[in-house]
Order: structure tokens, then C-alpha cells, then sequence
């Protein structure tokens, strides 16, 4: 029988056949059609929609006649019903633009509550700018998953969440990332807690505000016996109960995380009675006392971070290695004490044991580093930093072939460094910064190494750890970050450093290298480097001409042997570090295009020659120039008018002339102006009274002529006024003794002539003694000068036979007050009062025409240490209880008697 006769003697062969094929195309065949939404939850979800603002297009599909279909909502597959809202922002990265314009905002219309079947809603991370939680979310009860986190709701979290009998899951996290501000959540009762006790397993109420929810916050969230995870960081609890009446409500917990309070406790024993925790969260919660021996009982424990509590004492107990399950443990910032051995081999008896992450760091731990370490093979991020352990890196470091992160830095590691460290494949960074370390390290410290990407490594300066590498070796890593300080290097600069092109961070500080850098590292690593530094070195050469640096933030290689013009460099880096070298040449016209973001440029201690380009006017946001001791010439650049960052200027020791320009006096910023040991001539600019904030002012060493002005009394900062080496006349204005704050006064080498005023004891800053660290700072930051010595120097202490060596307190200008009226025409007797600049600690009136006798009280200055009279006109004998017994101070005064001098006073004196 041929196959058409079958066929129509078997219609029902035929219909299944073509079902078959049907199906083959098409598997939903035969099935329900897609659900079509109801009219009535179509219209509710509209009116929602209308309540808000979306700026992005979220509810772009929220338009067709299936709401099934939109963006966002679920429909039950069966009856058609709305069943879930997703309208989470897509953006998760917080603050960012993206993130902010995804934010919903606007209102929650209460047509949601129509939606009888929705099990499902989750509104989180949008922007509802300090809206209410609205009460009618209490009654949509068949919700199962409730997450409104992150929306910058504000008031009362409303009692009528207690409705949500079926409510598995429900996340209240409160962190405001609102332009508008923050917004504060609050619970001032947690009762209605208990109408979620049979079914809710997560909830989240990381800060929102408990601090009204009384001392029973923890018996409130007890009573919600399903709970599996609990999160209440942050919501500015005070106390933390050290007991529990049902400790067992809470067995099924398997994660808590109560940081970010300030419980201010010790760690209570109940929590040991909850064997289901796998997390423990505890972390800056100012907890007490030590860490108990009951977390013995938590065998399933995997994380514990009780981090940042600044108050746990005593040593870390063996029973935490102990724990089987363990993965992450976190005790850093604390004032745990004593050594880790016995806590690490704890962890060696156990095979296989599971850590993972391990930071001890920021505590007192310390000892020595026991071989046990090297049992934690599965170990990958190690911090141990900020410790005070000592010796050397042990050898079973090699052991820990999982490691990705080790950190010892900020200790007293006084040892040598392992070559068994070289054996760490997945080692990603290596902190060996801030310790004492000393040794050899070779190719076996790094043939390994070929994930390394970050490397800080730091000595002491009087420590030897030397880097002996094969001179042609390349090594496995491409490294991204180095920091290398105070370690011998040099003297060339070895291949091993020249392959690495990728860094965006480097430092090469005092490491011996004496060799030229190729100009193709310079290339290699400037489309991705933020900081260059290669200071305190002796590297030589000139540097690449012309280069692009778009991500250079700073530059230093101070302190070198480098040569040739000013690097060409365009770059948007803010600090230019380049004195102490042999650069010379002109500084270009175009600084302010090549450099437009520059705040801070050294070029101090080079040979730079011609003026001193105005374009620098240009630089907006300029806030030092440092160009001391350079060969710059011609006048100073008079177009600050728009530089209303810059407050400190170092031009000194140069050949710089002409008038010193009134522009100055505009810049409202203005508080280091040092500009002495040039040639400018003219009178100091009235304008510099505008400059308020003045704390530093240095013109010495020049041609300045006129009066000393009456108009410094309104600097009231000033710290420091060196007038010294110039031609002013006329007398010194009592106005001068107003000024609170000045520690020195330098008007040597003048023609000033008159009396020392009367009211020269009004100068507090003297007479008391205040503090005068923040003055001395500026004036650091500035000139860079190491304890700046150089200003010191040129006070010229020595050159005016001053008596003994300058004290060391000197040289650090700890407590420097120095009064130098010498090399003058002044005349009249010292006065008196004087006497009540009671924290004087350099006095030089020598070189003038005083006359009278030296005043009695002068030996009531207790804290003089130098002390210069010589070569005036003062006469009778010299005070029995002044302490200089060195006669140079009073030569030069004929009528002087009595010791030291070898003339004697006559008896009846």
C-alpha cells in the first residue's frame, strides 16, 4: 500500500504528524500565549508612572498595551497577574553622573496598592529626596521581597510594615547619595518587627537612625526568629547588651554585622550561642577588652571582622585559628599586643586549612615572624603593617603560593628579606616600606614573580640593602607602581628597571643611581605616569627635549646631577620639583601653555639665567615659586594681578633689579615673600599692606632706601621681618611694636638712626613666647630648605662675633626670637624694659652709639642665649649676673669695666 492510501485511511496518523512538525518549528506551540495584563493593574501602573521623574528613558516601553511586556514588571505566567517591580537603578556607581541621572524621583503614587498579587518590589537606588516611606506599602501583603534602599526616604519608618505577614526579604539601607543632601531614616520603635517574625530571613537597616529605639533594639530584632542575615551598621546604636533573654530565637543567624556603632562594650558571651554564624561584621564599633576564647563555638565561622575597634586589647587567643571554616579575618586598628605564634600555629596543625585574607595591621603586635606563616597556602592577602615586629622575612614565605598581597610595612624589620619570596608566582603587591631592613637582594628574590605589579620597598638611610641583579637580567613582571627608598641601586640604571614601560607611579629616591637614563624609558612610561620621582640621586644627563606627560601630576628630581635647558614637557602636573641641579638656560616664554596646571615649582640651586618669564602670571592656579639662588636678572615680573593662589615667592640670592613691584600688594594670598640678597632698588611698595596674611617678609641684601614703613603694625601674621644689609634711614616706628606675632626682627646693616623705642617691649610674640610651628611651616614648604638652614645662615649670626656656637634649637627654628638692630647710627641707652621680652633668645645691638650703662635686668632674660654689645659707647661696669663670659661681646666700649673685660671698674662703681 503506497503511502497517500495510508495516510487517508489514518487522518488521525495525519494530524499528529503535522502537530510534530508544528512543535519542531515552534516549541510553544499548543501552549498559553505570552500573559496579557489586566486593564485595571495596566491603569494602576500608569498612574504610578506618572508620579515620577525619569530622566533617562526607563519607562520608555511603559506605553504599549501588554504591561507584561515593559521594562521592569513581571507578570504571573498563568492568571496574567502583576507580580514583580524592578525599577532598581541600573547605574550602580555611586555619585557618578550616570548614577545620578538614573535616579527615579518624583512621588510613589498609592495606585501600587491596587497590584493584589505583587510579591516583588524593589525601588532601590534612586532619588526620592527625603520623601516618607508611604504608609500604603504596608498593605500590598503579598509582597515577599521589599528593597527600598539607597532612595533618600527620610522620617519615620512606618509600624504598618508589620502588615507583611509574607515578607521574606526586606533591605531599608539608608545611605543618602541625594544632591540635595542627606536624609535621615529613623525607627524609634521596633515593634512592628513582630508581624514579620515567622517569615522574614534578610533584613537590612544599615543607617537608619536607632538611636530612639531604647536598650531593647537587639530583644526587638530576637523576635524575628526566621532571620538569617541581620545588617544594622551604622544606625547610631549606643549600647550593646551583654546579655540575651532568648539567645536561641536568633539560631538560624548566619550573618550579623552590627559596625559602625558605638556600642563601647566588650564582646558578649551570647554571641557565642549563635553556632549558625558564618559572617560576624563588628568592625568600628569601639568594642573593649580582649577577644574571648567563646568564639571556639562558632565552627562554621568564616568571616570575622572586628577591624577598627581601637580599644581590643591583649593577644590574638589560638582558638580563632582553630576555627575550621575560616576564610577572612580582620583584626586591624586595635591594641592587640604580644606575638602571633601561637595564634599562626594553630592554623599549621590543620591541613588544608581555609584562610584567605589575614590583617593584623595597626596594632602592637611584636616579635619575630614565625616559620608557621608558611602553612597558609591558601592565604592570598597578608597585612601585617603598622606592627612593631622585628628580625627578617622567614624562609617559608615561599611556602604561601596562593599569596596575591603582602604588606609588612611600618614596622621595626631590622632582618634580611627572604630569597624564598621569589617563589610567589601570584604575587600581585609587595609592601616591604618603613622598616630597617638591610641585606642583599637578588635575582632569586624576583625570578619568580611574574604577576608583580606593585613593589614598595624602604630603608633607613644608614641601613645597607643593596640590589645586586645581573646588569642585563629582565625579569618576569611588568610593574605599574614602584617605590624604592634609601636602597643601593646604583650606579647604573639597570636594565631590569629600563623594561618597565607600564608604571604609572614611580619612585627612585636616594637609591645611588649616578648613570643617564635612556630617553626611551622617559617615552615608555609618559603616556601613563602620575608622579616621577627620582630625587636624591646623582643622575646625570640631559633630559628628553621635547615630551607629552598628559597624567603627570608631579615631577621631582631634586637633588641630581642633571644638565641642559629646562625640559619642554607639556603636562597638567601641579608640582615641579627640579632644584639642586645643573640646569641652565632661560626658562621658556610658553610655561604657562607647556604647564597650565602648575601650583608649586622648585627650581632653586641651578644656573637659570635671563628674567624671570611673566607668563608665569598666567598660571591661574600658581600657588609657590621657589627660584632662589639662579643667576635670573632684570626686574621681577609686574603682572600678578591675576594670581590670586599665590602665596608663597622665593627669588633670592639672584641678580634680579629694579623696583619691587606693586602689584604685589594685590595678591590676596600673599604670606612668603622672600626676596632678599638681589639688587632691587627703591622704596618698599605701600601696596604690600594689602597683603594681610604676611608672615615671612625677607628683602635684605639689597639697595632699598626711605623709611622703614609705620604700616607693618597691620600685618598682624607677621612671624618674621628681615630688613638687613640695605640703605634705610630715619628712626624705628613705634607702630613696628604692634605687630603680635614677630619672632625676628632683622634691620642690620642700615643707616637707621634714634633711639630703640620705648614700647619695644610690646613685641608679644617675644615677651610670651607663642608658638611660632605654623609660621616656620610656610616658610618650609616654600624654601624646601632642610630645617631651613639657609635662612639661618644668613641672620649672619657669626659675622657679628655673636658669642658660642648658634644651638641647635636655632638651626631648627624651634623657638627662634631674635631682635638684630646692629651695624646702625642708633644712639640713646638700652632701655629697661627690654628686659621683658622675656623669651629673647638673640640680642644684637652691636656697631651703633649707645650709650649708658648695660641695664641690670638684662641677666633677667633667662632664656638669651646669644648676646652681641659690642662696639658702642656704653660705659660702667658690666652686670655680675649676666652669663656671657666671652669678651667679644663687649669690646669696643671704652668705658666698660669689670669681668670679662680685662679692665677693672673702679671701686667706687
Amino acid at each position: 500500500m503506497d503511502l497517500k492510501l495510508k495516510l487517508r485511511l489514518r487522518p488521525s496518523f495525519f494530524i499528529s504528524f503535522l502537530i510534530f512538525i508544528l512543535f519542531l518549528i515552534n516549541p510553544n506551540f499548543g501552549l498559553a500565549s505570552n500573559p496579557k495584563c489586566i486593564s485595571t493593574e495596566r491603569e494602576a501602573l500608569l498612574t504610578f508612572k506618572a508620579s515620577l521623574t525619569d530622566l533617562t528613558g526607563r519607562f520608555s516601553s511603559w506605553s504599549g498595551p501588554d504591561c507584561c511586556n515593559w521594562t521592569g514588571v513581571l507578570c504571573d505566567a498563568r492568571t496574567s497577574r502583576v507580580i514583580k517591580i524592578d525599577l532598581r537603578n541600573p547605574n550602580q556607581l555611586v555619585n557618578s553622573d550616570e548614577y545620578k541621572r538614573g535616579c527615579l524621583r518624583g512621588t510613589i503614587h498609592p495606585s501600587l496598592a491596587r497590584l493584589k498579587f505583587l510579591s516583588y518590589l524593589d525601588l532601590s537606588s534612586n532619588d526620592f529626596n527625603g520623601l516618607e516611606i508611604p504608609e500604603f506599602i504596608g498593605h500590598i501583603v503579598s509582597l515577599r521581597y521589599l528593597n527600598l534602599s539607597s532612595s533618600s526616604f527620610s522620617g519615620e519608618i512606618p509600624v504598618v510594615l508589620e502588615n507583611l505577614s509574607k515578607l521574606e526579604s526586606l533591605d531599608l539601607y539608608a545611605e543618602s547619595f541625594s544632591d540635595s543632601g542627606a536624609f535621615s531614616l529613623r525607627a524609634s520603635n521596633l515593634g512592628w518587627l513582630s508581624g514579620l517574625s515567622s517569615s522574614l530571613k534578610y533584613l537590612n537597616m544599615g543607617y537608619v537612625n536607632l538611636s530612639g529605639a531604647g536598650e531593647t533594639w537587639l530583644e526587638d530584632f530576637s523576635r524575628v526568629s526566621t532571620l538569617k542575615e541581620l545588617r544594622v551598621f551604622n544606625c547610631e546604636l549606643k549600647n550593646l547588651p551583654l546579655s540575651l533573654s532568648s539567645p536561641a530565637s536568633l539560631k538560624l543567624l548566619e550573618v550579623l554585622d552590627l559596625s559602625e556603632n558605638s556600642l563601647n562594650s566588650p564582646i558578649p558571651n551570647w554571641l557565642f550561642g549563635l553556632t549558625s554564624l558564618r559572617k560576624l561584621f563588628l568592625r568600628w564599633d569601639f568594642l573593649e577588652g580582649s577577644i574571648p576564647l567563646g568564639f571556639k563555638n562558632l565552627k562554621l565561622l568564616e568571616t570575622l571582622d572586628l577591624s577598627n575597634n581601637l580599644g581590643l586589647q591583649g593577644e590574638i587567643p589560638s582558638v580563632l585559628g582553630d576555627l575550621p571554616q575560616l576564610k577572612f579575618l580582620d583584626l586591624s586598628a586595635n591594641e592587640l599586643n604580644g606575638q602571633i605564634h601561637g595564634f599562626l600555629d594553630a592554623f599549621s596543625r590543620k591541613k588544608g586549612n581555609s584562610l584567605v585574607y589575614l590583617d593584623l595591621s595597626s596594632n602592637k603586635l611584636a616579635g619575630t615572624l614565625p616559620e608557621s606563616l608558611g602553612a597558609l597556602r591558601n592565604l592570598q592577602i597578608l597585612d601585617l603593617s603598622s606592627n612593631s615586629f622585628t628580625g627578617s622575612v622567614p624562609s617559608s614565605i615561599g611556602n604561601m603560593v596562593s599569596l596575591k598581597k603582602l604588606d609588612l610595612s611600618y614596622n621595626a624589620m631590622d632582618g634580611s628579606i627572604a630569597e624564598s619570596l621569589g617563589q610567589l608566582e601570584q604575587l600581585v603587591d609587595l609592601n616591604l616600606m618603613a622598616n630597617t631592613w638591610e641585606g642583599v637582594l637578588q635575582k632569586s628574590h624576583f625570578v619568580n614573580l611574574r604577576s608583580l605589579k606593585t613593589i614598595h620597598l624602604t630603608t633607613e638611610p644608614n641601613r645597607s640593602l643593596f640590589f645586586k641583579l645581573p646588569s642585563t637580567w629582565i625579569p618576569p613582571f611588568r610593574l605599574e607602581f614602584i617605590q624604592i627608598e634609601n636602597c643601593q641601586i646604583g650606579p647604573s640604571f639597570p636594565m631590569w628597571l629600563q623594561v618597565q614601560t607600564k608604571l604609572n607611579f614611580v619612585t627612585l629616591r636616594n637609591t645611588g643611581i649616578e648613570d643617564t637614563i635612556p630617553d626611551s624609558w622617559y617615552s615608555g612610561i609618559s603616556s601613563e605616569v602620575t608622579y616621577l620621582i627620582l630625587a636624591n640621586n646623582r643622575i646625570k644627563g640631559i633630559l628628553p627635549h621635547k615630551l607629552v606627560f598628559p597624567k603627570l601630576n608631579t615631577i621631582d628630581l631634586s637633588s641630581n646631577n642633571f644638565e641642559g635647558p629646562f625640559p619642554l614637557w607639556s603636562t597638567n602636573a601641579t608640582e615641579i620639583r627640579l632644584y639642586e641641579n645643573n640646569f641652565s638656560g632661560y626658562l621658556p616664554q610658553n610655561i604657562d601653555v607647556l604647564m597650565p596646571r602648575m601650583e608649586k615649582i622648585y627650581l632653586f640651586h641651578n644656573s637659570f639665567t635671563g628674567q624671570i618669564p611673566s607668563s608665569l602670571c598666567e598660571v591661574s592656579g600658581l600657588q609657590i615659586l621657589s627660584l632662589r639662588k639662579n643667576h635670573f636678572s632684570g626686574s621681577f615680573p609686574k603682572c600678578w594681578h591675576r594670581s590670586f593662589m599665590l602665596w608663597g615667592i622665593d627669588v633670592s640670592e639672584n641678580n634680579i633689579s629694579g623696583e619691587i613691584p606693586e602689584s604685589l600688594g594685590v595678591l590676596p594670598s600673599l604670606s612668603v615673600l622672600l626676596l632678599n640678597q638681589n639688587a632691587l632698588e627703591g622704596k618698599i611698595p605701600e601696596s604690600l599692606q594689602n597683603c594681610s596674611g604676611l608672615t615671612n617678609l625677607d628683602l635684605g641684601g639689597n639697595k632699598l632706601t626711605g623709611n622703614i614703613p609705620p604700616w607693618t603694625r597691620k600685618l598682624a601674621s607677621l612671624f618674621m621681618l628681615r630688613l638687613q644689609s640695605n640703605s634705610f634711614t630715619g628712626q624705628i616706628p613705634a607702630e613696628l611694636c604692634n605687630v603680635p606675632n614677630l619672632h625676628i626682627l632683622d634691620l642690620s646693616g642700615n643707616k637707621i638712626s634714634g633711639p630703640i623705642p620705648k614700647c619695644i617691649s610690646n613685641l608679644t610674640a617675644i615677651a610670651h613666647g607663642t608658638s611660632s610651628e605654623v609660621f616656620q611651616n610656610l616658610v618650609f614648604i616654600v624654601t624646601r630648605a632642610r630645617q631651613y638652614q639657609d635662612i639661618v645662615d644668613s641672620i649672619n649670626l657669626s659675622g657679628n662675633n655673636i658669642s658660642g656656637e648658634i644651638p641647635g634649637e636655632i638651626l631648627g627654628l624651634s623657638y627662634l626670637r631674635i631682635l638684630n638692630i646692629s651695624r646702625n647710627s642708633m644712639a640713646g641707652s638700652i632701655p629697661e624694659k627690654i628686659s621683658e621680652l622675656s623669651r629673647l633668645e638673640t640680642l644684637d645691638l652691636s656697631r651703633n652709639r649707645f650709650s649708658g650703662a648695660i641695664p641690670q635686668s638684662l641677666a633677667a632674660i633667662s632664656s638669651l642665649q646669644r648676646l652681641n654689645l659690642s662696639f658702642n659707647n656704653l660705659e660702667g661696669s658690666i652686670p655680675k649676673l649676666l652669663k656671657f663670659q666671652d669678651p667679644s661681646i663687649y669690646i669696643g666700649n671704652e668705658l666698660l669695666c669689670g669681668k670679662p673685660l680685662p679692665k677693672k671698674c673702679p671701686k667706687t662703681l
